[in-house]
C-alpha cells in the first residue's frame, strides 16, 4: 500500500468508526437494547480503532532518537 492508499483507507475507517458511534448510542437509546447486538458493534469499533492506529504507525517514518 502507498501512502494515498493507506489514507483513503484511513479515512474510511475513521468514517465507519463514527457510524458505529452512532449506532451504539441509537441502541442505547431504546427501552431495553439488544446487549448481544450492542458488544458485537463495540468490538467491531474496538477492531477498527487497532486498524486506524495501525495504519497511522505506518504513515509516520521511524526516527532513531
Amino acid at each position: 500500500m502507498d501512502e494515498s492508499e493507506i489514507r483513503d483507507r484511513l479515512d474510511g475507517l475513521r468514517l465507519e468508526h463514527r457510524d458505529l458511534d452512532a449506532a451504539i448510542a441509537a441502541l442505547g437509546e431504546v427501552g431495553v437494547p439488544d446487549q448481544i447486538r450492542m458488544a458485537r458493534l463495540k468490538k467491531r469499533k474496538l477492531r477498527l480503532r487497532d486498524e486506524i492506529a495501525a495504519l497511522e504507525d505506518a504513515l509516520l517514518p521511524d526516527i532513531i532518537a
